[in-house]
């Protein structure tokens, strides 16, 4: 029986939290675990997927004692500081039909549209105070290069009888964002954006009232496996029948998973509110947008006329050793505000008032996986969310409440399920010193294609290297 060790946790300060969570001031609500204690199912992780699985054990199950252990405070990780935007799986048909098959990539998708759905009644009933504007999600081209990018899973949409996305013109785009830096594109009309922060704290709430444990600032520092794992913290320990790691990029710490995952960093600025200037230039409602380069931007506005402008940088780390660095970068966000001021000169006057970063877990073909421990049938994981998890971790959940029960359902069966038939990636140092050389290679070539300039042979063939 090996122990299986976890990587210590890099809470941010609270200087390097992300607006979302400077904003509403989120922290610890619930006391770290001590002592001994029991459950029926462990869930290491208080975000997005950890809470999500949360909910559906207790909704099928409710008289399962499920206790989730938080290394920090629920949605202090990717959960609280990505860029809000909430889009289905469509924008994703066409990957996931070559992994999981037509059927499971059609159900899939359905679901994270019925998720948006689930989001906007929980909060039009008030359980959750989420900021959700279903305004629409832009996936747009702003050079020749980008042109096209959605036309797969456009078009497997469209053979499959599902109108999702519709066509947008340059005019369409300026009078919805404010920009002609975008010229063409496609938008999902039942998509947009949520205060992430809000989101994660409200479902924290939702699985107290429900009767779930929540330990927060219990990091768990190693889990010793068995017919009742027991997960120790620094202050107890948890013994559980089942356990569930929903710790998205500190997963890569554990061996048998490490070879199918990879960090990488994206970084996040937020402008001071500027409502003015953006009703001047026709920016006014809650639509999420992103652009179609590699190291995609991504961007809204808030109620309050604050704008938040992402953008994927590809940093990475030896051996994903996740540290300081994942949570503010060095240089004040210089790169995203470079971008932010070719799309929105307008905005050139307006400071930025808060820059963040945080790790993203990722698989070579950028769709989760779950599954269970080869050796231990009882330790579940999900992991590799790339970045998209706003509407895709309530249909994780369900996927993980029915291996963690024991269902043999659609959702036990589906194509996620299963790590054997994932790519694996190089061993270290190979893995380090090829990310670095093909995220420059991206960078070149994402720079040079903005400019509708043509990348040399060299940038191309090392940029498609990439997973």
């Amino acid at each position: 029986m090996n122990t299986i060790t976890m990587r210590p946790p890099v809470a941010a300060a609270k200087a390097d939290r992300s607006y979302w969570l400077r904003s509403i001031e989120a922290d610890a609500a619930t006391p770290p675990l001590q002592g001994t204690a029991d459950c029926d199912v462990a869930i290491v992780g208080g975000g997005y997927a950890g809470l999500w699985t949360a909910l559906r054990i207790k909704e099928q199950s409710p008289e399962t004692r499920v206790t989730v252990l938080e290394a920090d405070f629920c949605g202090s990780g990717a959960s609280g500081r990505n860029g809000g935007q909430v889009h289905s799986w469509f924008a994703e048909i066409d990957m996931l039909r070559a992994l999981v098959g037509e059927d499971d990539a059609l159900m899939l998708c359905r679901a994270t549209a019925d998720a948006i759905e689930e989001l906007n009644g929980l909060q039009a009933s008030g359980a959750v105070d989420m900021g959700l504007r279903l305004d629409g999600w832009l996936w747009t081209a702003s050079s020749t290069a980008q042109e096209g990018a959605w036309a797969a899973a456009r078009d497997i949409c469209l053979a499959l009888g599902e109108e999702r996305f519709q066509p947008l013109q340059r005019a369409d785009i300026l009078r919805r964002t404010g920009s002609d830096a975008s010229y063409v594109g496609i938008v999902e009309e039942r998509a947009g954006t949520v205060q992430p922060a809000k989101l994660a704290i409200g479902l924290r709430q939702l699985a107290i009232e429900r009767g779930i444990a929540i330990h927060e600032r219990s990091p768990v520092v190693e889990i010793a496996p068995g017919l009742r794992p027991q997960l120790r913290t620094s202050g107890g320990v948890l013994s559980a029948g089942k356990v569930v790691l929903a710790a998205n990029a500190w997963l890569s710490a554990i061996p048998e998973l490490h070879p199918y995952l990879y960090v990488v960093s994206s970084q996040v600025v937020a402008t001071a509110p500027a409502p003015d200037v953006l009703e001047r230039i026709g920016w006014t409602d809650g639509a999420s947008i992103c652009d179609a380069q590699h190291h995609v931007l991504y961007y809204q506005r808030t109620s309050e006329g604050t704008v938040i402008f992402g953008r994927g940088t590809g940093g990475i780390a030896y051996g994903d050793r996740i540290d300081d660095r994942f949570n503010r970068g060095g240089d004040g966000g210089a790169d995203n505000i470079r971008e932010l001021h070719r799309v929105y000169p307008q905005l050139k006057d307006v400071p930025v008032l808060c820059d963040w970063s945080g790790p993203i877990d990722c698989t070579a073909e950028h769709l989760p996986v779950f599954g269970h421990l080869k050796d231990h049938p009882n330790i579940f994981y999900a992991m590799g969310f790339n970045g998209t998890g706003i509407a895709q971790t309530p249909v994780a959940g369900r996927i993980m409440t029915s291996l963690v029960l024991g269902r043999d359902d659609a959702w036990s069966r589906c194509g996620l399920v299963g790590i054997g038939k994932r790519t694996r990636l190089p061993p270290e140092p190979l893995r380090y010193i090829g990310a670095r050389v093909v995220r420059r290679a991206i960078r070149r070539k994402n720079d040079l294609e903005i400019l509708n300039r043509k990348p040399d042979a060299v940038t191309r063939f090392l940029a498609g290297l990439a997973p």
